[in-house]
C-alpha cells in the first residue's frame, strides 16, 4: 500500500501510521521526524529548517521535495510507504505527481481545533533523551521529570499554545485543500478521531476497508 496520512498536526496521524506500519510491513515516511533529526545535528538543512519550525510556519517546499525524493528511491520502500507530513501543499502534491509515484488512499483524520490545541499544548519532551510525554494522556511517574533517564521535561516551542494556533491557521489555508485535490481524483477517506487511539484506529481501518 502507498498511502498517504493528512490531518492537523496533532490529529495522530504519526501514531496512526506508526500502527499501520507494522500491519502492512511497510515504512513510515515522516518528514517531521526527518527535519527534527536535522535540528538536532545542527545540520544545514536543520539550520535552515528552524528558522521556519519556530514561527510556526511550514519549511518550504523546495527543501522538503528533496528530502522525500531521496527517501522514496531507497530499498524499504519499493513494496510501500506511508507518507506522514508530505505532501502539505497542493505545489507539493503536483510535484509528487511529476515523481511518477503512485499513491493508493489518501486517508484524512479529521479533529476539532479545540482539541488539537489542548493535545499538543500538553505534550511534553525530555531535555536530555528526547522521550516523549503528555501531561493527561501519558504522564511521567514524577512531574515534569523523565521516566528514562531522570531528565528535566520541557514543552518544545513549537507545542505552546500560540504557535500551535499558528500551525492550525497555517494547516487549514495552506495543507487543508489537498482534500479537495485528492477527493477529485477519487482517492481521499476520510476518519474521525476519537479520544482513545484504538477507536480511532478502528475508524482509521473502516476507512481504508483493512480487518
Amino acid at each position: 500500500m502507498r498511502l498517504i496520512i493528512l490531518g492537523a498536526p496533532g490529529a495522530g496521524k504519526g501514531t496512526q501510521a506508526e500502527g499501520l506500519s507494522k500491519k502492512f510491513g511497510i515504512p513510515t515516511i515522516s518528514t517531521g521526524e526527518i527535519i527534527r533529526n536535522a535540528l538536532r545535528q545542527g545540520t544545514e538543512l536543520g539550520k535552515e529548517a528552524k528558522q521556519y519550525i519556530d514561527r510556526g510556519l511550514l519549511v518550504p517546499d523546495d527543501v522538503v521535495i528533496e528530502i522525500i525524493k531521496e527517501r522514496l528511491v531507497q530499498d524499504d520502500c519499493k513494496n510501500g510507504f506511508i507518507l506522514d507530513g508530505f505532501p502539505r501543499t497542493v505545489p507539493q502534491a503536483n510535484a509528487l505527481d511529476k515523481m511518477n509515484i503512485t499513491i493508493d488512499k489518501v486517508l484524512s483524520i479529521e479533529v476539532e481545533d479545540e482539541k488539537i490545541v489542548e493535545r499538543i499544548s500538553g505534550r511534553r519532551q525530555c531535555s536530555q533523551c528526547g522521550a516523549t510525554y503528555h501531561i493527561i494522556y501519558k504522564p511521567s511517574k514524577v512531574e515534569n521529570v523523565c521516566d528514562t533517564c531522570g531528565g528535566n521535561l520541557i514543552m518544545r516551542q513549537d507545542d505552546a499554545p500560540e504557535t500551535v494556533e499558528n500551525r492550525l491557521k497555517v494547516y487549514h489555508e495552506q495543507t487543508e485543500p489537498l482534500k479537495d485535490f485528492y477527493a477529485k481524483k477519487d482517492l481521499l477517506t476520510v476518519a474521525f478521531g476519537q479520544e482513545e487511539v484504538s477507536d480511532t484506529t478502528e475508524e482509521v481501518y473502516k476507512a481504508l476497508g483493512v480487518e
